[in-house]
């Protein structure tokens, strides 16, 4: 591994002006943090890459890297690009455990994390730097949200996610495991016991549904419940997935690492939506896809699938009388998801847009004074960068607001 990524810290050109910096969302340095390892100033560079993004182990791992860091490098346009992943991955995975991280003085403000995702542990750590006396309430009993229930060990395994709560433990965040905000407990409840603001980051847990006959049946299931704990379900020797994005490959992946001897995806485009790299990895897994095609019912023997074409307008359309049956043990659903509404319901005054998300301003902060919210919670599902560099700017906002300064300056 060490060998490798120095031949390709070397290959890096280090340009004036790095595509590469500007393809990454959260406009990592990637130059210098390669300049550093190549001077032997590796500790150096994962202090830099933690401060500019807390989870950058885990990005390196699960980011489309060939849409944004590395499909951006100049190397790229005539060969390979610099394998700017493995780097990254290389540098933070190896000093993690020993990074001390610069704190603040305490405070004594509370502050209180709804969720334990990518949005709300880097809401967490941000705000614990500056001296706020943070408590996690998460609803399961582990932390990382998505990455924890959504992502298989294969693309992320969970004992960084274990590391990741013992430093946070160590930075004097406290953890409240297996506790539903919006049930015996409410916001009101926080602002009552003295926590000076809210964040609200529990991700997308409702699964979209196709609202055709047969979703009800004992052997279909919904990807992202299939995705939190594949061991307890029984599909059998051949598997349909329905849906093509990314989170399709993994349930497709894992149902073949689970003994699938079968595992077809059905995307309703040409091109299934899920990145080139994961489709390519699911074919060399042994998954089949069948494309332009829509489903039309679930039966006990499979779902029914129709050939679809789609209009100028973009509207997709089943062909009639193309109807076939594609024999399965199990389908499984994964279409993507949708929010819950425990917490809402529970604090009428926090509104919801048309598609039943959090509605916040610019500054991330809700229709509730002192609630803020980041993520897919607010965003629909997205990307683990995307809620990193957008909870950011709203851990600045909330500092901002619990010391009594204008949210924007």
């Amino acid at each position: 591994m060490a060998v490798h990524v120095i031949d390709e810290a070397r290959r890096c050109l280090n340009c004036k002006k790095p595509q590469c910096r500007e393809g990454c969302p959260i406009h990592t340095s990637i130059p210098t943090m390669i300049q550093m390892l190549l001077n032997n100033e590796t500790y150096d560079a994962a202090e830099m890459l933690f401060e500019n993004n807390p989870l950058s182990i885990v990005c390196s791992l699960i980011c489309d890297h060939e849409k944004q860091c590395e499909g951006h490098c100049v190397l790229g346009k005539k060969g390979s690009p610099v394998h700017i992943s493995t780097i990254e991955n290389y540098i933070s995975d190896s000093c993690f455990d020993r990074l001390k991280i610069d704190m603040a003085p305490s405070n004594g403000i509370k502050v209180a994390i709804i969720g334990a995702g990518p949005a709300g542990i880097t809401i967490a750590i941000r705000l614990a730097q500056k001296g706020y006396k943070i408590t996690v309430f998460e609803d399961r009993e582990k932390i990382g949200g998505i990455m924890q229930y959504g992502i298989p060990d294969f693309r992320l395994p969970k004992t960084i996610l274990d590391r990741y709560k013992k430093k946070m433990r160590d930075m004097g965040i406290l953890f409240r495991p297996n506790i539903a905000i919006g049930g015996s407990v409410s916001i009101d409840d926080m602002f009552r016991d003295g926590y000076k603001s809210v964040f609200i980051g529990t991700g997308v847990w409702r699964p979209n549904t196709l609202k055709i006959k047969g979703e009800t049946f004992g052997n279909v299931h919904f990807g992202i419940h299939y995705l939190r704990n594949p061991e307890v379900f029984d599909l059998g020797e051949s598997v349909a997935v329905i849906g093509a994005g990314n989170a399709a490959m993994d349930v497709a992946r894992t149902a073949v690492r689970h003994g699938a001897s079968k595992v077809t995806v059905f995307s309703i485009t040409e091109e299934p939506v899920a990145s080139r790299m994961e489709v390519e990895y699911a074919k060399v897994d042994g998954v089949q896809f069948e494309v332009l095609k829509g489903p039309v019912e679930i039966v006990d023997e499979g779902p029914i699938m129709a050939d679809v074409e789609w209009d100028e307008e973009g509207k997709m359309h089943h062909i009639p009388g193309t109807e076939k049956l594609y024999p399965a043990d199990s389908t499984i659903i994964s279409i993507s998801q949708g929010p819950q509404d425990r917490i809402a319901n529970r604090q009428k005054e926090l509104k919801l847009n048309k598609r039943g998300l959090i509605q916040v301003d610019e500054n991330g902060e809700s229709t509730v004074p002192g609630v803020f919210a980041s993520g897919d919670v607010v965003t629909g599902a997205k990307t683990v960068v995307e809620a990193v560099r957008r909870s950011k700017q709203i851990a600045e906002a909330m500092d901002r607001y619990m010391q009594g300064l204008p949210l924007s300056e």
